[in-house]
């Protein structure tokens, strides 16, 4: 059976409320032949996403209007692993020691986008050996500094990498990290790497048929629309980060697949200090 990953709007419920929700759907899903796998819910924003497996929609639809009456507003179908990669799980997580339920994280992601600035020009002129070692060096610098700041690699891209992070804070910091470590490498080498980088965040469902699709979309662009050495963030980066000194140059850009034009921020990355 495919499997779904839908969206609640429950502004003013409580995290209990939410969860007792869930227990109401496992209850009752052998009755429709569907699995309810786990929960995310985001308390702050009144946003609740389930993930289920189910022959169809309407069944989803069917289990929740029975079990609780909290029907779903959107409802897109996904792959288990672009979920894992994402979000981390596709199970419900056992409770910490010394509690009784699981702590449920909100689902809501940073995504980060790094791109080696002139790849396929240094790999015909250096030669696909030293091409390929230099993509080495890139990606061990970049997983180093995903390792340090509880980022998850989502997917390389061949020139860069994809990766996913549960707190936007972590996100901005890996991202400076990842220049300032590429600063302190091309110091020291012959053949400097130059990397642009770019953010956004989001809900896992938003406005289209794709897991994080608006949000990936924009990471992506903004990535493509740095320069040599840059942060690009979007607004939502500059809202949740709430450190407004560090973002300069704010820009209203048109970008490929949006309709009106975004709002950008050049991250000041060279006099950040991180802890």
């Amino acid at each position: 059976m495919p499997i779904f990953m839908d969206r609640h709007f429950l502004e003013g419920t409580s995290a209990a409320e939410v969860a007792q929700a869930h227990r109401m759907d496992i209850d009752i899903q052998d009755r429709y032949g569907v699995k309810f796998l786990t929960y995310w819910f985001d308390e702050r924003r009144g946003t609740a996403f389930c993930l289920v497996d189910a022959p169809d929609v309407e069944t989803v639809h069917c289990v929740h209007r029975e079990a609780h009456g909290f029907v779903a507003n959107e409802v897109v179908e996904v792959a288990l692993s672009a979920v894992e990669a994402f979000l981390g799980r596709i199970n419900d997580p056992d409770p910490a020691p010394g509690q009784s339920t699981p702590q449920m994280d909100a689902g809501h992601r940073a995504i980060l986008f790094t791109d080696i600035v002139g790849s396929t020009e240094m790999t015909a002129r250096l030669g696909d050996r030293m091409g390929t070692e230099l993509v080495r060096a890139h990606d061990a610098i970049v997983r180093r500094c995903l390792g340090k700041n509880s980022g998850r690699e989502v997917k390389h891209t061949g020139d860069g990498i994809m990766a996913a992070f549960a707190a936007t804070t972590a996100a901005v910091e890996c991202a400076m990290a990842i220049q300032q470590e590429f600063q302190h490498y091309n110091g020291s080498k012959a053949e400097p790497i130059h990397v642009r980088i770019g953010l956004d965040c989001g809900e896992p469902v938003e406005d289209s048929n794709d897991l994080f699709g608006s949000t990936v979309q924009l990471a992506a662009r903004l990535c493509a629309a740095a320069a040599s050495d840059q942060i690009l963030v979007s607004e939502n980066i500059f809202r949740e980060f709430g450190a407004g000194d560090l973002f300069v140059d704010a820009t209203r850009r048109r970008i490929k697949g949006f309709s009106k034009p975004m709002l950008v921020f050049r991250c000041d990355w060279a006099g950040a200090s991180l802890g």
